[in-house]
Parts: C-alpha cells; sequence; structure tokens
C-alpha cells in the first residue's frame, strides 16, 4: 500500500508556471493556463486622456502653416494682376529675409557666429542659383494653358499641405535630434514646382527672380522660424499665430467674400471641430493588454 502512495505521487504533475521560455511542462498542455490567466487583463493602460484646451492649442501650428500658404498664394495673385511690380517684391524679400535672421538670432539658444555665417553662406548661393536659372523658369511652361497650370499647382500645394511636419521643419534648427523624413522632403518638393509653375506665367526675369525667392523664403525658412518661435515661448507662439490669422483673413477677405467664407470654416473646423471628435471618440477606445501579449524579458542587473 505505501509503495503504491510513492509511485502515484511521483507521477503526479508538478505545479504549473508561466513562464516566458520553458518548453514543455511535463504533465500539462502547451496551452495550459490556470484560475490566474485572468489576473493581470489591464483594461486601457495606454489611452491618454486629452484636455480639449490642449489639443486645440496644439491646432493652432496647422492653422498657422495654412495661413502662411494662404498669404503666398495671395502674393501669386497680386503679382500675377500686376498689383505688386518687381521692386516691391524684392523690397518684400528682402524683409522677410531680415526679419527671419533676427528672430534666429533671438530665439535660438545654440546659434554660433559660425552657424550664423553658415545660414548667410547658404543663402547667399541659394539667392545666385535662383537669379541665374531665373531665365529658364520663365519659359519653362509657357506650351502650357493658365488653366492647367492652376490645376496643377493647387493640386501640388494640397499635397505639400497633406504631408507637411507640422511638428518641426525640413530644415533642422541646431541641436535637433532628427533628420527630416520622407513625407516631409516630398511636401517641399512639391511646394517648390508649384512656385516654379506660377513664378514661368510673369512677364519680366526680375518677377520671377523675386516671386521665387519669395516662395521658396516662405516653404523652406518660415516652418523654421516658427518652430524656432514655438520652441522659445509657446505664449508667443500663439500671439504670432493669432496675428497672422488675422492679416491673413483681412486679405482674402479684401479679395473675395466666399474664399474668406471658405478661410473661416477651414479655421473653425481645424481649431474646434477636429479637437472636440478627438476628445469623443477617446470614449470608444478600448484596449485590453494581459498575459497574451508579447512576452517582455525584464533583466534585473544587480551588482
Amino acid at each position: 500500500m505505501d509503495m503504491n502512495f510513492t509511485a502515484d505521487s511521483s507521477l503526479a504533475p508538478s505545479r504549473w508556471r508561466k513562464v516566458a521560455y520553458g518548453g514543455m511542462q511535463p504533465g500539462y498542455d502547451d496551452n495550459h493556463t490556470d484560475e490566474t490567466f485572468l489576473e493581470d487583463m489591464v483594461m486601457n493602460a495606454n489611452v491618454v486622456k486629452r484636455n480639449m484646451l490642449k489639443v486645440m492649442q496644439d491646432s493652432v501650428s496647422i492653422s498657422q502653416y495654412l495661413c502662411i500658404v494662404f498669404l503666398v498664394v495671395l502674393v501669386w495673385i497680386y503679382t500675377l494682376r500686376s498689383t505688386l511690380n518687381e521692386n516691391s517684391l524684392l523690397l518684400l524679400d528682402i524683409s522677410l529675409l531680415g526679419s527671419g535672421f533676427i528672430i534666429l538670432v533671438l530665439t535660438e539658444e545654440m546659434l554660433s557666429l559660425k552657424r550664423l555665417w553658415n545660414y548667410i553662406l547658404n543663402v547667399s548661393f541659394f539667392t545666385t542659383g535662383l537669379f541665374v536659372l531665373a531665365p529658364i523658369y520663365q519659359t519653362l511652361t509657357r506650351s502650357i494653358s493658365s488653366d492647367s497650370i492652376w490645376a496643377v499647382t493647387i493640386s501640388l500645394l494640397l499635397l505639400h499641405l497633406f504631408l507637411h511636419d507640422y511638428s518641426g521643419s525640413t530644415i533642422r534648427p541646431s541641436g535637433a535630434l532628427k533628420n527630416p523624413n520622407l513625407t516631409s522632403c516630398i511636401s517641399l518638393n512639391a511646394s517648390i514646382v508649384a512656385s516654379v509653375f506660377i513664378a514661368s506665367r510673369l512677364p519680366s526675369r526680375v518677377h520671377v527672380f523675386a516671386t521665387m525667392l519669395f516662395s521658396l523664403q516662405i516653404f523652406l525658412f518660415a516652418p523654421l522660424v516658427t518652430y524656432c518661435i514655438k520652441k522659445y515661448s509657446f505664449r508667443l507662439h500663439l500671439l504670432f499665430s493669432l496675428g497672422l490669422m488675422a492679416v491673413t483673413l483681412t486679405f482674402v477677405y479684401s479679395l473675395h467674400c466666399l474664399l474668406f467664407v471658405l478661410l473661416v470654416g477651414i479655421l473653425i473646423f481645424v481649431n474646434v471641430v477636429c479637437p472636440y471628435w478627438l476628445i469623443r471618440i477617446q470614449e470608444y477606445k478600448f484596449e485590453i493588454n494581459g498575459p497574451w501579449d508579447e512576452a517582455k524579458l525584464c533583466f534585473d542587473i544587480t551588482d
């Protein structure tokens, strides 16, 4: 009797343990679970609770850049209508370039004299190249109708807005850890091609040079300047954005009332409706984490 009891106890399965890579445990199936299987289940562990005001503040960067692109289109329209002549455009280019450098000097903490000098050299080479290529840009699309030019330009601008990096800039400031991603580079190239198409409809070489310089200053350097302002002071970023929206709405209203209504609707949609939708859909987010997730090994390093 005692010998039978000892044999039965030796054949009894050992206690089941939950291990990541332990292989088959004798006496248990590979998919065995015990009564403690669901004790580690966690619901909505990684769901972030968002604040409506904070989301609206974050969406200001999108509205800011939308207004910047609208201002570029307004300058294009006024130039094609001969409301802005080449001298006014050159004065605008110089003003934007000077104010941009001043903002960079005041807001970038790690901006050294060497880096500032590199900025100046790059802008000089960039400006010289534009002036040399201006005659080519002027005759590039002479055989294409203006309707086709505007259709392609609007499509490229929509692609630019859709792929633009609203959290940073294609040109990285000093100390940036991440390089520009592929989508932001595609967005930049789309805006450059759109600028070339518009510049090719202008009457003179100086017009083409001034318009291309203005467009590329905005699409290349404006995101860097606004990023530095936001990094320096978020309150200053909000004030600058609100002022830019007011200026853009004023000029758009003077151009066409329907465009004004459209822009107001877009700004309300971006700054109010989209944040409200994001907050509401968070209520329906349902996430379950438990032992069935991929195992993550933790190693305790002790002395």
